[in-house]
C-alpha cells in the first residue's frame, strides 16, 4: 500500500504563490490549522491523511478524484452528512467529522 506524505508544500515569496490566512477547524474533536482557499480534503490530507469516511461494512474511503465526481470523500461538515470534502472550502470554526456508514 502506498502512503501519501503529510504536510503542506513549503512556499517562498520567489514562487509568487501565497497561502491563505490561517483558520482553525475542528476535525473529530481536535483543533487543526487550515488555510483559507483550501478544501476540507486538502486540509485533511495535510494534517492526517486521506481517509474521510468509513462505509457501513467498515472499509475506509477518502479522496479519490478530487473534483466532486466520485463521492468517496464524504464527511459530516457542520452537522451535514454526505458533504463532499473536495468541493467544500474550509472556514473559521468549521466542524468536520469522519463519517461512519450512511451518515444519517
Amino acid at each position: 500500500m502506498h502512503v501519501l506524505p503529510r504536510g503542506r508544500l513549503p512556499l517562498s515569496p520567489a514562487q509568487g504563490i501565497e497561502r491563505g490566512a490561517a483558520v482553525t477547524i475542528t476535525v473529530d474533536g481536535q483543533e487543526r490549522t487550515a488555510h483559507t482557499g483550501e478544501t476540507v480534503a486538502a486540509a485533511l490530507i495535510a494534517d492526517d491523511g486521506i481517509a474521510t469516511r468509513q462505509t457501513a461494512s467498515g472499509a475506509w474511503r477518502g479522496v479519490y478524484c478530487g473534483m466532486g465526481a466520485c463521492f468517496d470523500c464524504l464527511a459530516v461538515i457542520d452537522g451535514v452528512p454526505n458533504t463532499r470534502t473536495c468541493m467544500t472550502l474550509v472556514d473559521e470554526g468549521m466542524r468536520v467529522e469522519r463519517q461512519h456508514g450512511a451518515g444519517r
